[in-house]
């Protein structure tokens, strides 16, 4: 407290004039002669009746007027803890309010509120020492960013858009938010434009510039103490190994989760435990029962750290990374020198986080295609009314399945046709067009190396069928070397080369190389992620019902696109039509890392907002005086009637 304020406030020592007021305002007692008192002996008195005050109500009234006047006086040197924004010329001005709600904002602050609640609370004091005439916009900073509301000078939105919005558990993208920011206020006509991050600045970039280095406009740091360090551990995935459960535990920098144990369990029955990992990150295997149920297990991380939620892993059974299905006929395309096909040879060189799992034939059921993430069938004679039947069913799923044609599918036996891919016969002839067109560029840089081609045939597409693909690399003469088209919710690609050294010299250039590498690509794509980070959309074709740990999810459009962002960590259970589907929202590991990022010293001064601001709480106390002195102007009148002698 300033001099000035306290000696502002000293002016509620005046209270006791009105007490000595009512002191010496006492009255002598009216004597009246009594003439029996003659007759009664004199006693002398035995105590002296304590001096009272007259009219309390009076003497309370002009106290509490006293005491209004201190603060009236004190009243324009009055702060209070509260964000304001320094207005550079006094006008209206351009807000932008960046709100991290990714899930490092959930760590404890004060008082037992989480960062992120804080960074809340700071946005509704800016929002209330908004004036007429200013605009705001409010953007959160969890990956991917989103404009919660686009610039408004409707003050009553802006509040009530901050009380919809709540905590999750995304990733965070600090420069796209900030970005974000200013295209929504760059053009607006006030002449005084900011933004104001409230965020603990743990976007795991500690070595990257500076926030606020980069930006065209003048960004402020509001809470800078937000960014506090401070070490958790999570449970990244649990995967269900068959009889064990593997946890992955991670922790940030300068954190460990030495002593601490991951426990399995399903409702209350504990079903397993073993210690977690010493050092920064580990794998931990949790034996099970024989016994042990296969639904709504999870691993536990015991113990505390900076965030509890993350500690919690729902356990997925075989969701290890996926595999690969390759038809192929090992005796005629093993490689000239002994070993693997050419095929298996080639997707090994990729060094694809998939397993290749080579099939003597393809799959007469569709569920025994669902584990596959894609699936490469080489110069097979047609498909039987049962492959057909279980690809078709793959494919409508999502499934993504590459053909390679070649002599024996250009003589394919009667009644064993390519459907659902292609629906005529393929023809093997001559190549009148050696090498390919390489101008599109599809498949990367490996493309020009199809440029020199040399194959003596290749398989011929009926022109029904050329006209349904999409062509991704022509040959010289413009037929289908490489191309792909959508059936159901999967995709259908055809080469009309084999894979196999004989054929052509396909497999021995790097667009070989290339063209798996953008297939396998395409099947991660379409492939239904049963873990994904949290943020991360599921995206469908129809609409999904979907009910998560905070509810039911909302799902939104997008180009005729269903689209299903969960929020926050946990397990989601789907329902699509009839199909019943559980998927994992996981945390974000760099969210693991609380170290806040440097933000620019321009970022932190004074001249762009203060956590102190100015109440002017002076008209609410005059009010108060005059009320006061209306009572005591009743009072008054009220002790005039009471002490007018009474008339006989």
């Amino acid at each position: 407290m300033s001099f000035v304020t306290a000696l502002a406030l000293g002016i509620g020592l005046l209270v006791g004039l009105p007490f000595l007021a009512h002191r010496l305002r006492r009255k002598r007692a009216d004597e009246h002669v009594f003439a029996a008192a003659h007759l009664v002996p004199a006693a002398p008195p035995r105590a002296r009746s304590r001096a009272r005050l007259e009219d309390r109500g009076l003497f309370l009234l002009r106290v509490l007027a006293v005491l209004g006047l201190a603060f009236l006086g004190a009243s324009p040197l009055v702060r209070c803890s509260r964000l304001s924004v320094q207005r550079s010329s006094g006008a209206s001005l351009a807000l932008a309010i960046v709100l991290d709600d990714s899930m490092s904002m959930r760590a404890p602050f004060e008082g037992g509120k989480s960062r992120f609640a804080r960074a809340k609370d700071a946005a509704d004091e800016l929002v209330a020492g908004g004036r007429e005439g200013d605009s705001i916009a409010i953007v959160l900073a969890g990956s991917p960013p989103r404009v919660a509301l686009a610039a408004t000078t409707d003050l009553s939105a802006a509040r009530a858009t901050l009380e919809g919005i709540g905590e999750s558990d995304r990733g965070t993208d600090l420069d796209g938010a900030i970005s974000m920011a200013e295209a929504l206020v760059t053009e607006l006509p006030q002449v005084d434009k900011r933004i104001v991050l409230l965020s603990d600045r743990a976007d795991g970039k500690v070595d990257e510039a500076a926030l606020g280095e980069r930006s065209s406009l003048p960004l402020w740091v509001a809470i800078p103490e937000l960014g506090k360090d401070a070490a958790d551990c999570a449970i990244i995935a649990a995967d269900d190994l068959g009889g064990r459960v593997r946890a992955q535990v991670r922790c940030g920098p300068g954190a460990n989760a030495a002593g601490r144990e991951v426990v399995v369990s399903a409702g209350d029955k504990e079903l397993g435990r073993a210690a977690a990992p010493t050092g920064a990150s580990g794998d931990v295997f949790v034996t099970l029962p024989k016994d042990a149920p296969t639904g709504d297990v999870v691993a536990k991380l015991s113990g505390t750290d900076a965030i509890a939620a993350d500690d919690l892993a729902p356990v997925l059974v075989s969701s290890g990374p996926g595999s690969l299905a390759i038809v192929i006929d090992a005796t005629d395309e093993t490689a000239v020198t002994g070993g693997a096909p050419v095929l298996e040879q080639a997707l090994s060189a990729l060094r694809l986080d998939l397993a290749v799992r080579p099939q003597p034939a393809v799959p007469e059921r569709k569920e025994d295609l669902a584990a596959f993430l894609g699936v490469i069938v080489d110069d097979a004679p047609g498909l039987t009314p049962e492959q057909r039947r279980a690809l078709s069913g793959y494919l409508d799923e999502g499934g993504v399945v590459l053909l390679a044609l070649g002599s024996r599918a250009g003589a394919a036996p009667l009644g064993a046709s390519f459907e659902p891919v292609l629906s005529s016969s393929v023809g093997w002839f001559e190549n009148p067009s050696p090498g390919a067109d390489a101008s599109k560029n599809a498949l990367g840089e490996g493309t020009r190396s199809l440029e020199e081609l040399e194959a003596k045939h290749r398989a011929t597409l009926a022109p029904s069928d050329a006209t349904r693909f999409d062509v991704l690399v022509p040959w010289k003469d413009g037929a289908p070397l490489v191309a792909r088209r959508t059936v159901g919710r999967g995709e259908a690609w055809i080469v009309t080369l084999p894979f196999a050294v004989e054929g052509s010299d396909l497999v021995l250039r790097p667009g070989f190389l290339a063209l798996l590498d953008a297939f396998v690509e395409r099947a991660r794509a379409h492939a239904a992620p049963r873990r994904s980070d949290a943020g991360q959309a599921w995206i469908f074709d129809h609409t999904v019902t979907a009910q998560g740990p905070s509810g039911p999810l909302e799902a939104r459009r997008d180009t005729g696109r269903v689209l299903l962002t969960p929020p926050r960590i946990g397990a989601y259970r789907l329902q699509d039509g009839d199909r019943k589907e559980t998927r994992v929202a996981a945390p974000v590991a760099a969210e693991l890392d609380l170290r806040p990022r440097n933000a620019a010293a321009k970022a932190s001064g004074e001249a762009l907002g203060d956590t102190h601001a100015q109440v002017d709480i002076s008209s609410k106390v005059a009010l108060a005086l005059l009320v006061l002195m209306l009572a005591e102007l009743v009072l008054r009148l009220r002790a005039r009637k009471v002490d007018a002698p009474a008339v006989v």
